[in-house]
């Protein structure tokens, strides 16, 4: 006989059992609609990275052109090069420019961006207007343009010729090494520096106001705000600037290439580049410039790993 349940009280109940979870799918769709991008980019990237490679350790020249089989000569072509005094050259003429272009665009970028930071809005809009009209030109048109400003008898020699009172008219500055390669660290700063600008003055009005007005309050002036306060809080954006213009500024090709067509002598001012484009096309030894290429994408990947680096840890990734 069973004996019901005192007033007032629950009986005991059993839960049903909890279904343990399933560890959640992940779409498939993105992916799928990814698959032509991939594609796209194993065509006109992934391929020709590995022919390039595979160049490299061939003995590939204008022969090959024509259906001759490459013969495979192992690491020759990168013991020619690393042993080249001309190629040691190159390089350290393509970093000296670098190193030159690098700091002139950042500190001049900066400056620019501290500038517009203090004007009114109509004189910022015209800066930023003179800005991307000198960021958006292309840099062979660029080139052009500032190749007829240097010619012998362009309007530097001119009013280098009024200024000083002595005659400057016939002076060549691309006939000169030094001369050469300060006109084309003009011609890549002045396209670069607009991309600096830019992303500083982002990153500077982004800094609390508070934060500027206190550092005032204590008495820091504007040398000193800078460099204790905005300074820190741009770190990542100037590391950021830094290396893509290590690496912009150490392939460049289209100033130095069109300015060797207005004068001078190549195998005195050619940088990497350059190099290994005549190497290619002028001296006809695809092997050789392959090798040197395979060296440049392994500086430029080694530079790219900081830069990638940095941005996955700034997401949390």
């Amino acid at each position: 006989m069973s004996v019901p349940a005192a007033a007032g009280t629950r009986t005991a109940t059993t839960d049903p059992p909890v279904p343990s979870p399933r560890k959640a799918r992940a779409p498939k769709l993105p992916w799928v609609l990814l698959v032509p991008t991939f594609v796209i980019l194993g065509i006109i990237t992934a391929y020709p990275v590995v022919r390039l490679v595979i160049m490299s350790f061939q003995e590939y020249t204008a022969a090959q052109l024509y259906g001759t089989p490459a013969e495979w000569i192992g690491f020759d072509n990168y013991v020619e090069v690393l042993t080249d005094p001309e190629f040691h050259g190159v390089i350290l003429r393509s970093l000296g420019l670098m190193i030159v272009c690098v700091v002139l665009t950042m500190v001049l970028g900066t400056l620019v961006a501290l500038l517009m930071m203090r004007l009114g809005k109509g004189m910022r809009t015209m800066v930023s207007v003179g800005l991307l009209l000198a960021w958006g030109m292309p840099a062979l048109t660029a080139t052009i343009v500032w190749g007829w400003i240097v010619d012998p008898n362009g309007i530097l020699n001119y009013l280098l010729s009024v200024i000083t009172g002595d005659d400057w008219s016939g002076h060549s500055w691309l006939a000169n090494p030094i001369s050469f390669l300060a006109v084309a660290a003009v011609i890549i700063v002045w396209g670069a520096v607009p991309f600096v600008c830019f992303t500083m003055y982002a990153g500077l009005t982004q800094i609390p106001g508070e934060v500027l007005e206190a550092a005032q309050l204590d008495g820091a002036g504007k040398v000193k705000t800078f460099r204790l306060i905005q300074i820190p809080f741009v770190t990542s954006i100037i590391a950021v600037l830094v290396v893509l213009s290590v690496i912009w500024d150490l392939r460049v090709f289209a100033q130095i290439y069109a300015l060797q067509g207005m004068g001078g002598v190549a195998a005195e001012n050619s940088t990497i580049g350059v190099y290994i484009y005549q190497t290619a096309f002028s001296s006809a030894n695809y092997g050789l410039a392959s090798a040197m290429g395979v060296i440049l994408t392994i500086a430029l990947m080694a530079i790219s790993y900081v830069y990638i680096r940095r941005t996955v840890k700034e997401e949390g990734l």
